[in-house]
């Protein structure tokens, strides 16, 4: 790709500073990394991969990991990067990762050497931007990873309680990749190269640019009219209008119209070009990437990681990389597409897959090279752990489909749901030499495992280590029906399965069961009759959760506006409810832990509030005991 010198070999590491640079005899690099994470050379990390895979391509590649904001001068340690900076809040969304979901600061980060929290900044990507911008004012800078990604649009942001502009404006970069963007990053590495300018790239999927009108060539379908989604021309040449940024910022209703035309346009197969205007710009996004095939995929992970934390970090515990180090992630994408998940909007509804080879070889791969490793390998799965090679039947009817989910309010009947291969690649990796064990704790989509004994038998004879983590996140119709989760009941069939398996197999095994407190369209009454549904069947939970309104999901459009977006927008409309103050949030979530003795007065409260002060007293019957006198 450069035209001034032959490819580099790999690099033991990507340098972090200039001595290392030194040491592999560079004088610049042609692209620096700079990410809130620490700095940890394996597939898991996005900036690992984005690294080496432009390293691949014959780039001198450096990262700029977790630096000091607070100036430019820690942005220039690694000199002036010959094409352009690349800028990632990290793995994980930098407000999410600092803040709980009643928006109290947490006290650490499990992607900071032993977990120090207040290492990156409240909205990385704009703050690493900026500094970039300062330290080297004409080089231009990338967006990616998921915080970038949500924040493409207008969104609304839960921490500020109002609608943002993309980020791609505040940030003041020249482009933003969106997505699993392997293709994205190598083109416009290959295309700046060449002398172009990155600000002006069109016609690549997965990418944000700025630009100042629609060009006259293109067709524009209007998605901005209430219940217009998805309506107007098809073609090459196309564009569906989103209501402009100042229209969801103004009325809510237009926000979940945005979000209605998004996710109608999100199958890669079929989606549009979308814009949305910002004021006098327009922000325009090009049709999803599509899915990375079987062999691409594995030539990603075959990349030549050290699978390891950077040396600087010493003998520092990063407690994701802990977490992490020896699981090996099978596929990407996620076709539930459950409302409150950003995993759809970010990988896509296609499964990706790994072939079993090079699944295998990572496994090999942990045995030879990964420190401390004694024969177990901790998972096995990825976004979920049964989706491997699963996805439509016909690839004619997927190319045409606009459905938001494969497996809601049913399952599909063009869905492939065969487990008969993830049991063999399951049985091929206990055959590895050296492996003792292999562990799947959660993950596991049971609306889809019900449909497979001989999958359940497998897991639970081979892969299961005293509990499972599985997440049924309601009881009630209503909670469920908005967040596309199938019915108590398909769970119930699940755990009976499960409980039949560990019995035939002579195990004693537990389901621990995930809940979500205050998502949009949850009551006090559907609270109060999950937690009669905890206690009847036993279940005391410890962790729990409540919603948190992320950008660009679905649920957020519903706790936001009121209105549903996985239907017709009208004004209308029946609204959403959604517990939005912090009193009632805290009582949603005493509900799922109304064993503690903390959430007891709260309770009582309510159940007198609710009419159901038969709840209260010393007998089984009751949720809650009577409070002392006191």
């Amino acid at each position: 790709m450069s035209q001034s010198r032959p490819p580099t070999a790999a690099a033991p590491f990507l340098p972090m500073s200039r001595a290392e640079m030194d040491r592999l005899g560079w004088d610049e690099c042609d692209v620096v990394l700079v990410t809130g994470d620490a700095y940890v050379d394996h597939p898991s990390f996005g900036m690992a991969i984005v690294g080496r895979l432009l390293e691949s391509r014959g780039l001198r590649v450096g990262i700029i990991a977790q630096p000091d904001w607070s100036g430019p001068e820690p942005f220039r340690a690694l000199g002036r990067p010959r094409l352009f900076f690349g800028v990632t809040a990290g793995n994980m969304d930098s407000m999410v990762n600092r803040y709980t979901s009643d928006r109290r600061i947490r006290s650490d980060d499990n992607y900071t050497p032993d977990g120090q929290g207040g290492k990156r900044p409240d909205r990385a990507v704009i703050v690493y931007a900026q500094r970039c911008r300062e330290a080297y004012r004409d080089v231009p800078v990338v967006l990616g990873g998921i915080e970038a990604s949500l924040r493409r649009i207008a969104h609304f942001d839960i921490w500020s309680e109002k609608v943002r502009r993309s980020i791609l404006l505040d940030a003041k970069a020249d482009i933003l990749l969106f997505g699993n963007a392997e293709r994205a990053i190598v083109e416009v590495a290959r295309r700046a190269a060449a002398g172009e300018s990155i600000k002006g790239m069109t016609g690549l999927r997965g990418t944000a640019t700025i630009r100042d009108t629609v060009p006259g060539d293109w067709v524009v379908a209007d998605g901005s009219h209430l219940d217009q989604a998805s309506r107007g021309a098809h073609g090459d040449k196309v564009v569906v209008r989103l209501p402009s940024f100042e229209q969801v910022r103004d009325d809510p209703i237009f926000y979940a119209q945005a979000s209605r035309v998004l996710h109608q346009e999100s199958n890669p197969l079929n989606a549009r070009a979308l814009t949305q205007r910002h004021g006098d710009k327009e922000v325009w996004l090009e049709p999803p990437p599509l899915p990375l095939s079987t062999a691409e995929l594995d030539a990603v992970y075959d990349l030549p990681f050290a699978r390891a934390p950077h040396p600087a970090y010493g003998g520092a515990k990063i407690p994701a990389w802990e977490m992490i180090r020896f699981s090996v992630n099978i596929l990407r994408g996620c076709f539930g597409g459950c409302s409150f998940c950003s995993i759809t909007e970010h990988e896509g509804r296609i499964i990706q897959s790994r072939s079993p080879a090079s699944i295998l070889r990572e496994i090999e791969a942990i045995r030879d090279r990964t420190k401390g490793f004694t024969g177990q390998i901790s998972d096995l799965g990825g976004p979920t752990a049964n989706m491997w090679r699963l996805g439509c039947r016909d690839p004619a009817t997927q190319a045409v489909c606009r459905r938001l989910s494969c497996v809601h309010p049913e399952i599909c009947t063009m869905l492939n749901t065969d487990h008969q291969p993830l049991i063999e690649l399951y049985r091929a990796a206990r055959k590895v030499d050296g492996i003792a064990r292999i562990s799947i704790g959660s993950g596991v989509r049971y609306d889809l495992a019900v449909r497979s004994p001989a999958y359940v038998d497998e897991l639970v004879s081979h892969h299961v280590g005293g509990y499972l983590k599985i997440a049924p996140e309601h009881t009630e119709e209503e909670p469920l029906a908005r967040m596309m989760k199938p019915g108590i009941e398909t769970f119930e069939r699940f755990r009976a399965l499960f409980e039949a398996s560990a019995g035939k197999a002579g195990r004693k095994l537990y389901l621990i069961p995930y809940f979500i407190a205050a998502h949009p369209g949850t009551s006090d009454q559907d609270m109060l009759n999950l937690a009669l549904w905890l206690k009847k069947n036993g279940f005391k939970l410890d962790q729990v959760q409540t919603f948190l309104p992320t950008p660009m999901s679905l649920a957020t459009a519903m706790y936001y506006s009121g209105y549903d977006p996985m239907r017709p927008v009208r004004r209308e409309s029946g609204r959403v409810f959604t517990a939005r103050g912090l009193k009632q949030r805290r009582l949603h979530k005493a509900f799922l832990r109304w064993h503690d003795p903390e959430n007891w007065p709260i309770l009582r409260d309510a159940l007198v509030r609710m009419g159901r002060s038969d709840l209260i007293g010393p007998g089984r019957q009751h949720l809650v005991p009577r409070g002392n006198r006191k």
